[in-house]
């Protein structure tokens, strides 16, 4: 490699200009000659690999991966992020007489200088190229909470609660802290892979809350003087009507957040201390749609496949609220999704949209409800139709004569296990024979939470409390099984994303007999269980086994499946 392919790849990673590199290339060795000569014949795969040897041969240390989870937030604080990414600079370590400082440019004297005043100690510089430096950069200043920019003036600014130009947020100065808090507390919650943002109002105070893999954290409590800014500014973002403060709304806020596509599902409710406020947060671009990542067993997954090769007939998910049911029918539409089948959806609301599938949006404002919309698909000549969920008789028997008429329908539906899905479609008024002759399988599926790996511990368990779970000790591997501790990585929760556990009960002749007679769920899940069925509480011990889940999650979880 000659040295002038060696200064474009240092000159396009790093601040250094083109005449302070001429200056390091031409550093005397230690044999008098310019450093320059050392590169000739050499050949790099990266930037990262020529600074590195840049750095060693000046003398300067060097690091290509930044752990930025290490670096304590109270290091950037004095520093404003402007300056940190204009200069690149980020603080590393701060050791007894010395701080340890990241950038691109060891040369540049005056931001150096800049350091020692602020930290009053000996600066060593390390240097990085400014990919990792600007990465580095952005997750530090995201993870702090003194990140909440404009916080400390939104605390001191003095705010009339009955004001109404407060409440309309009129784009003005005194409203821009309010605006910054808004959309910090935003991206906050997709950096933590937050589900939902609760705001909720008391007497004396309001309450921030982020739901994190099902469990809800307080994380912040604004002056309840900023509750109407805040509420308005939030309703102004999802396009509803701020004056109305007595209804529920409902609204939709398309976002996007450190480079990703995320949609904010918002719903208002009137309490007595004002207006609670939800926003659901779906991060379009990390959503898995290949069934074999969701966390479905072998077994079930080969079923499954043979379930979706049918033409005809129902496959119904079922769980509680946020239990993946949704993503499950994605993910498996995905699957299935070809060009010579017509497949058309009927949500709501649509939550991930899937290219060549149809979907249809409810709204029961103008008419168009479940129903409605199943009946009309059913004239654009599908194949494979997808519902978001059976609430009612009406969508039941409209699924059910669609199955039976040449559609493979696939639908969600509320009941704490598998079985119980034929005593609910009963109760709804369906009847017995049309049940047993159009449903192919029902799905039951929990989300329990992943032990974090970068933390997990392993011990032996008691006798207690493999007895919760009715494991035989034989089946751990060296007698052991995990439990959370926490670190950074997970935010010190031990756990660090979710998984399913599921069963699968597939309709056989046994199984549509007992229906028939309207046998009630846990007749037809002993049946199910005998015909080789393996419960939610099954696949949960085997992911205990497996060292991805702990004891508790599962118990937690399937507790009322015992």
């Amino acid at each position: 490699m000659s040295g002038t392919a060696l200064e474009t790849l240092i000159l396009k990673s790093t601040s250094i200009s083109e005449d302070e590199l001429k200056t390091l290339l031409n550093i005397p060795d230690a044999h008098g000659e310019a450093i320059l000569h050392q590169f000739n014949n050499r050949t790099y795969s990266s930037p990262e690999d020529a600074l590195a040897d840049l750095c060693k041969a000046i003398g300067s240390e060097f690091t290509k991966d930044v752990a930025y989870n290490d670096i304590p937030v109270d290091l950037v604080r004095n520093i404003p992020i402007n300056y940190a990414k204009n200069h690149e600079v980020l603080p590393f370590k701060v050791e007894s007489d010395r701080v340890l400082v990241l950038l691109t440019n060891p040369l540049n004297l005056r931001v150096l200088g800049d350091m020692r005043v602020i930290f009053a100690k000996k600066i060593i510089p390390i240097v990085t190229t400014s990919h990792k430096l600007q990465e580095a950069i952005n997750r530090v200043y995201e993870k702090s909470t003194a990140a909440l920019e404009g916080l400390d003036d939104i605390e001191s600014e003095e705010y009339d609660l009955d004001d109404p130009v407060i409440d309309l947020l009129e784009s003005g100065d005194d409203d821009a802290p309010v605006i910054r808090l808004v959309n910090t507390l935003l991206f906050r919650a997709v950096k933590e892979k937050a589900s939902d943002i609760h705001i909720e109002p008391y007497e004396k105070d309001m309450v921030v809350r982020f739901r994190i893999d099902g469990l809800l954290f307080d994380i912040f409590r604004p002056p309840k003087k900023l509750q109407n800014a805040i509420t308005s500014r939030i309703k102004v973002m999802g396009n509803l009507n701020i004056a109305e403060k007595r209804l529920p709304q409902d609204g939709r806020i398309p976002l996007k957040l450190a480079g990703k596509d995320v949609d904010v599902r918002l719903s208002t409710v009137p309490t007595a201390f004002g207006e609670r406020i939800v926003l659901r947060l779906q991060d379009r671009s990390n959503v898995v749609l290949d069934m074999d990542q969701l966390g479905f067993s072998k077994s079930s997954l080969t079923k499954i496949d043979g379930l979706l090769q049918n033409t005809y007939g129902i496959v119904l998910v079922t769980g509680p609220t946020g239990s993946g049911k949704s993503t499950t029918l994605y993910a498996a539409l995905s699957k299935i999704n070809s060009v010579d089948k017509n497949i058309i959806t009927v949500e709501d609301p649509v939550e991930q949209r899937v290219h060549g599938i149809g979907q249809i949006q409810v709204n029961s404002k103008i008419g168009l409800t479940f129903a409605n919309g199943l009946r009309s698909i059913l004239r654009q000549d599908p194949d494979i139709i997808m519902i978001g969920e059976i609430r009612d008789l009406e969508t039941a028997e409209i699924a059910i004569n669609a199955s039976l008429t040449g559609h493979l329908v696939l639908s969600t539906i509320h009941t704490n296990d598998s079985a119980g899905v034929f005593p609910r479609l009963i109760d709804m008024g369906c009847e017995p024979f049309l049940i047993a002759t159009s449903l192919l399988g029902v799905i039951a599926q929990r989300l329990v939470r992943l032990l974090c790996p970068h933390c997990k511990e392993a011990y032996t368990p008691t006798d207690v409390e493999l007895s919760n779970l009715e494991i035989v000790r034989e089946r751990l591997k060296n007698n052991q099984v995990y439990r959370a501790v926490g670190c950074s990585e997970c935010n010190q929760k031990g756990y660090l994303g979710r998984t399913i556990i599921q069963e699968l009960l597939m309709i056989n002749e046994d199984i549509r007999s007992l229906i028939m007679k309207r046998e009630d769920g846990a007749a037809i899940k002993k049946v199910a269980v005998r015909d080789g069925m393996l419960t939610m509480r099954d696949h949960g011990v085997e992911k205990v086994i497996a060292g991805v889940t702990t004891i508790e999650e599962v118990i937690s979880n399937t507790q009322l499946d015992d």
